[in-house]
């Protein structure tokens, strides 16, 4: 099978401007089981936004941007509903940066022998597919803005502003994540960059210049995600899927302790991920498990466990339809650096 023949629908990027679930969330209220997850979660990210002393990180892993959320997040941060972004590298580069080049992600399926789209050089993300060939591209373009960087350790919020910069002049698509927050003046850090297409671009970035070169401090990252909960104080968390993102910005509450800073526990908190609490994991513990560790306060948080694409529309949806985010001014943290 060739690869014209696999890559043929472009996934469609979800729109939560064009419904309004405000009557389907009340409803679903007044409901049982995951519904009423959802109606509480979306409550409460719209008290989020409504709280003036509150600033709201979006906490982003897992593949919804590739699956048609990638609209959503963008258009979260373009109406001033999302301060600070913590992510992981797929979900920044592999995905938002890269539809940004003009790239698209494609409907694909589950049933289809992987030997036959690595013959095609296709990827797989369950039944969506990727050009790998793009893909390549993507790294090389990232490779192309280290070379051009002053060689030096970098935080991947300084990185990915380059990132931002670099599509400000040469982006495809105007409503990327990274141009939005670049514009927006809303850092993204993503503590574990270098697993994505960043992390090629950057190996061969290294290996040509071995000896004066960029790379990414990681302790930066944690240093400087701090310093906006130190600068925040009242801050609520937004949490698709969970892994390191989640732990990166639940840890800031430690680290700020460990550095002599007093700062309040995260006063609102929603999970939605569909991992299993019974091993001890989902995605670095449940929220009420996260008080035990003096992370997350008790009164405004919810877990959602619920697929991301079906729930993350809704509750954006819903805030946006109410429309309190018309009242709240932009942080712009990403100028505290």
């Amino acid at each position: 099978m060739l690869k014209k023949d696999l890559l043929t629908e472009t996934i469609e990027h979800i729109d939560i401007t064009s419904f309004n679930p405000i009557g389907l969330i009340e409803s679903m209220s007044k409901m049982s089981f995951s519904a009423r997850e959802l109606a509480a979660a979306s409550m409460i990210f719209d008290q989020m936004v409504s709280d003036p002393a509150c600033t709201i990180v979006l906490a982003l892993a897992g593949s919804t941007s590739a699956g048609g959320c990638m609209n959503v997040y963008s258009d979260m941060i373009r109406y001033n509903m999302i301060d600070a972004v913590v992510a992981t590298g797929a979900s920044i580069v592999d995905m938002d940066f890269f539809e940004a080049l003009g790239f698209k992600h494609y409907k694909g399926g589950t049933h289809i022998d992987d030997s036959v789209l690595r013959g095609a050089y296709v990827d797989r993300i369950y039944d969506t597919f990727i050009d790998e060939t793009q893909l390549q591209e993507c790294d090389s373009t990232v490779k192309k803005i280290a070379d051009e960087l002053s060689p030096r350790p970098y935080s991947s919020r300084e990185f990915i502003q380059e990132m931002g910069r670099y599509l400000v002049s040469n982006s495809k698509k105007k409503n990327s994540l990274i141009q939005s927050a670049f514009e927006k003046n809303v850092p993204i850090f993503c503590p574990a960059f270098s697993d994505s297409s960043a992390g090629f671009g950057l190996v061969q970035h290294q290996t040509e210049n071995p000896s004066s070169h960029v790379s990414i401090d990681s302790v930066k990252d944690f240093r400087e995600l701090t310093r906006t909960k130190i600068e925040s104080s009242d801050t609520g968390l937004l949490i698709i899927g969970g892994g390191v993102p989640k732990n990166f910005i639940q840890d800031v509450i430690i680290c700020a302790e460990v550095l002599g800073k007093e700062v309040p526990m995260h006063k609102y908190a929603i999970q939605i991920t569909v991992a299993d609490v019974r091993d001890g994991a989902c995605s670095s513990s449940t929220l009420k498990e996260a008080r035990s560790w003096g992370k997350v306060d008790s009164g405004n948080d919810q877990m959602v466990f619920c697929e991301g694409t079906i729930a993350v529309p809704i509750l954006a949806a819903y805030a946006y339809h109410r429309g309190n985010w018309k009242n709240r001014a932009g942080r712009n943290l990403a100028n505290l650096f």
